[in-house]
């Protein structure tokens, strides 16, 4: 059988071998009936569209960015405030016709992703600043767009406003007469777990802001708090060792959360104790995810608009994208809100 090309489609249908490539690259250029014919000459034909490597070449294009998450894509798919954020950026992508390629931080033999993939453009979300995914990003020049990332000068970046979030969830706990205070956060774990409040253990971005808002309040009100690190996937060892602090003479009276699943995990350790939320144990969360209003009862949370996080980046990359570089380089902080749920109450 001789080999379809938009030539024998063109001929088919009666137009120049142009029109038929507008039909799969360019619809806009067509009217709704004829790209429709043409789409339907090739389906009977058995033809499936331009190559999309020789098309990528011939654009100088690959029609796909990449979002290079924290250490695991595992986080990606389990966590649900991630899932939100990538919704957000997959719907914001659509009409673009830009396809998204998630990208790890490491590799495997001799394919480094960061290095390798073929993309336009990147998002780097949530990543540790200093890892080889990011410098390699970096080294190839392309168009990027930080989230929840310390701002560069010449990367746009799109970031909450988690110290002054962070703050009010703090003052709130002050406000009800608590004084013994815990903070269970994202980041390496110190021995056992837990760290002082000036121990300089690595922490992401969001984790430090939000720390350094907490204490923000807290330390004039002449309270330092125990602070227990955990990776975001550490669940079960969170649950251990909230337990342990839970579980002490002198335990806290309220625990300030570093995401609505810490909260959760610090939750089921004070029900393991047969601790009462609020009566024995305050909590507060952050992001105000889905989690928050399904815990019994609901969680009191600082709420962040994860779904505008997501559209906002999204954007930003298109547009970075566009104009083939990143400078100069937009710097976008979007808002944080305290949401008083049931979960907080004055201590016994």
């Amino acid at each position: 059988m001789p080999r379809v090309t938009l030539q024998t489609i063109a001929d088919q249908v009666g137009v120049s071998r142009m029109t038929v490539s507008n039909a799969f690259s360019r619809p806009d250029q067509l009217s709704p009936a004829l790209r429709e014919r043409i789409l339907a000459t090739a389906q009977d034909l058995g033809y499936v569209g331009p190559d999309p490597t020789a098309r990528a070449l011939a654009k100088g294009t690959t029609g796909a960015v990449g979002i290079l998450l924290t250490d695991s894509l595992r986080y990606a798919f389990n966590d649900l405030v991630a899932g939100v954020f990538l919704t957000a950026i997959a719907e914001e992508l659509t009409p673009t016709g830009l396809a998204i390629t998630l990208l790890t931080s490491t590799g495997s033999g001799d394919l480094i992703p960061a290095r390798d993939v073929a993309i336009d453009g990147a998002l780097v979300y949530s990543c540790d600043p200093t890892s080889e995914a990011v410098s390699w990003l970096r080294r190839r020049n392309l168009p990027m767009v930080f989230v929840d990332q310390v701002p560069a000068d010449d990367v746009p970046s799109v970031n909450i406003a988690d110290r002054e979030g962070a703050r009010a969830a703090a003052r709130h706990l002050l406000d009800l007469g608590h004084r013994r205070i815990a903070i269970v956060t994202n980041g390496q774990n110190g021995p056992y777990g837990f760290v002082s409040a000036a121990d300089p253990h690595a922490e992401g971005y969001a984790s430090r802001e939000r720390r350094l808002g907490w204490l923000d309040e807290l330390r004039p009100a002449g309270i330092d708090p125990v602070i227990v690190r955990h990776p975001l996937e550490a669940t079960e060892d969170l649950r251990r060792d909230a337990r342990t602090l839970l579980g002490g003479a002198d335990r806290p009276t309220a625990v300030l959360c570093f995401s609505d699943v810490t909260a959760v995990a610090v939750r089921q350790a004070a029900d393991d104790l047969g601790l009462r939320v609020p009566d024995d144990l305050s909590l507060v969360g952050f992001d105000d995810g889905p989690l928050a209003t399904q815990l019994q009862p609901a969680l009191t949370t600082v709420r962040q608009d994860v779904a505008e996080k997501g559209r906002v980046a999204a954007a930003a990359l298109i547009e970075a994208i566009r104009q083939g570089r990143n400078d100069p380089a937009p710097q976008v902080r979007l808002p944080t809100t305290l949401v008083i749920r049931e979960s907080t109450a004055p201590p016994r």
